[in-house]
């Protein structure tokens, strides 16, 4: 196994880690080539120790290392407490049917993001909540109408991208019309491409034809699809409707493949080995380091066997260079910003999206 191989191929992962300080796994692994890491409340404190914490890691990684975080507002969301806002869910936005609402609130977002030394947020959630069991979306999508969540979610991901932050569309082909949490277990569909094009992929498409960063993919089984594996290992999903019909040529990544509708159901390197197949660009692994190494072991050795091309990781290579080139730079000691008369100015007119504060509360 060459050391250059293993750099290749560990560029196609993002990875979790314990605690609140680098260990040593993570620090190994970024040697190794990482392409950067997805931090969670297990790893953050205050806004201080949050910033000291991604300087430290862009520090120690001594080059373009990109951090990236689930901020979302309303009950997703890692930073917390002041001086960040406190967002209402993305649902009650919606209601008002304000695009240029939403994009404010996606430029304080990254401001904020941007504060802390994030360059990656895995939001807007473009779902459409058509199945008021669902357990895990409800709230934090835009709503039920496919065109409005189209309109509304692409004017808060503009906003992340003005405010200098990638945005990341998620749960691609749709994760709104399940009754299972993917987190717990595998959720089945039995929609077909019609109802996709009609419902689920409206606002895809419409991210994309607005030129946007990311898309992260749904462990949800599609029947008419293709109904052995979930969508993060379909290429009828991932290359044929993402790539080839909806002409999408930014990051594809996957939703954590540490997720019980995935490590349930499927060995770690048919899951690394279909889905970057499939068309992932970019894998989660966002808990237990000996999972991490073994899944970047599981793509070198499918690259040395012949099974994955060297000119397929270069594709992903390429298509993470451009969001890096754009998004990821150095912390660069913004944490002040934060409650500042700037940070103010982006806050006004928006005290009624903060959820149950005042606003000079929240950036006191």
């Amino acid at each position: 196994m060459s050391i250059s191989l293993f750099r290749d191929c560990a560029r196609l992962f993002m990875v979790g880690f314990p605690g609140p300080r680098i260990d040593q796994d993570f620090s190994l692994l970024m040697d190794d080539g990482l392409f950067g890491a997805v931090l969670f409340k297990r790893n953050l404190g205050d806004a201080a120790e949050t910033a000291e914490l991604c300087l430290e890691i862009k520090a120690r990684a001594d080059r373009p290392f990109t951090l990236a975080v689930d901020q979302e507002g309303g009950r997703v969301a890692r930073l917390r407490g002041a001086p960040f806002t406190a967002l209402a869910p993305m649902r009650e936005l919606a209601s008002r049917g304000d695009a240029g609402l939403l994009e404010r609130v996606g430029r304080l977002l990254a401001y904020e993001l941007r504060a802390v030394g994030f360059d990656w947020d895995f939001a807007p959630v473009l779902d459409v909540d058509t199945n008021p069991d669902n357990p895990v979306i409800g709230d934090r999508s835009f709503g039920r109408e496919p065109e409005e969540v189209a309109r509304l979610g692409v004017a808060l991901a503009r906003g992340l991208e003005a405010g200098g932050v990638a945005s990341c569309a998620k749960h691609f082909p749709g994760h709104g019309d399940t009754t299972q949490d993917s987190h717990l277990a595998l959720p089945r569909l039995p929609h077909g491409l019609e109802r996709l094009r009609q419902v689920e992929l409206v606002p895809f498409r419409a991210y994309i034809q607005a030129g946007l960063s990311a898309v992260m993919t749904a462990h949800v089984l599609f029947d008419e699809v293709e109904p052995d594996v979930p969508a993060t290992m379909s290429r009828r999903v991932l290359h044929g409707l993402l790539r080839e019909e909806l002409g999408f040529d930014g990051v594809v990544v996957s939703d954590d493949i540490e997720m019980k509708a995935i490590a349930d159901h499927y060995a770690l390197e048919e899951v690394v080995v279909k889905g970057v197949l499939a068309g992932v660009d970019l894998f989660l692994v966002c808990h237990r380091s000996d999972v991490q190494q073994q899944a970047i072991e599981a793509l070198v050795r499918a690259v040395e066997s012949g099974r994955v091309s060297r000119e397929r990781i270069e594709a992903s290579h390429r298509r993470l260079a451009r969001l890096e080139s754009r998004f990821t730079y150095p912390s660069r000691g913004r944490l002040a910003a934060l409650g500042s008369a700037e940070h103010r100015a982006l806050a006004e007119g928006l005290s009624s999206v903060f959820s149950g504060k005042d606003p000079t509360e929240v950036l006191a």
